[in-house]
This record gives structure tokens, C-alpha cells and sequence, in this order.
């Protein structure tokens, strides 16, 4: 079982950054690949970035390439997101996820375990 808690969320202005971070309780962090997801109003939640066990593969959705930067620390449990030169359609309520396999996901059903969710709402 593992518990996951997102924050690091809140309003920021186009142009700008915020870094997402993920806590996961349980000492089998490690053995857990992590993804990104996020889910704007009357949309489909999606992928947003993934990252393997080991933080040697990462992967990005292709409209977050070059402004967002997925990374962990095993030893802290925690895993982060990056948001930098950020746009209004990026304003969503983003959710980290876990999946006890190496390798991350990019759809949602893999994952076993997510979080509650942190809201971005970037404005114009």
C-alpha cells in the first residue's frame, strides 16, 4: 500500500513556474514507478510525465517538452514536477501516480495508487 500526497500547487501568471512535489509513505518507494497526470474541467484526465524506479527514464507528453521536468529522490520518497514558462491550458488539477513495475505508464489505468490532487491555475 502506498499513500501519496501532492502539494506545491496554487495561481501563478503566465510565464511562470512551480514545482510539484508527490509524498509517498511506505519504505518500497524505490520499487514503484511514478507518473503525472493532470485533468482540466469537462476534460480527460492525461498524461503529463512519467519517471522509472531507478529516475534513469523519464518521458514527457509532448506539450510539456522543454517546460516541464520530471525527477525523484528515493530517499526522500518524494517525486517532483518541475513547471516552468507555464500557459493558461495548463491550469488543471494534477495528480501523481504509482505502479509497482519498473517503468511508468502513460495512461492511468496501470497505476494502482494516486493522490488527492493539487490545483495549478495559471492566468493570463
Amino acid at each position: 500500500q502506498v499513500q501519496l500526497v501532492e502539494s506545491g500547487g496554487g495561481l501563478v501568471q503566465a510565464g511562470g513556474s512551480l514545482r510539484l512535489s508527490c509524498a509517498a509513505s511506505g519504505r518500497t518507494f524505490s520499487r514503484y514507478a511514478m507518473g503525472w497526470f493532470r485533468q482540466a474541467p469537462g476534460l480527460e484526465r492525461e498524461f503529463v510525465a512519467g519517471i522509472s524506479m531507478s529516475g534513469s527514464s523519464t518521458y514527457y507528453a509532448d506539450f510539456v517538452k522543454g517546460r516541464f521536468t520530471i525527477s525523484r529522490d528515493n530517499a526522500k520518497n518524494t517525486v517532483y514536477l518541475q513547471m516552468n514558462s507555464l500557459e493558461p491550458d495548463d491550469t488543471a488539477v494534477y495528480y501523481c501516480a504509482a505502479r509497482s513495475i519498473s517503468y511508468y505508464a502513460t495512461t492511468s489505468a496501470p497505476y494502482q495508487y494516486w493522490g488527492q490532487g493539487t490545483q495549478v491555475t495559471v492566468a493570463s
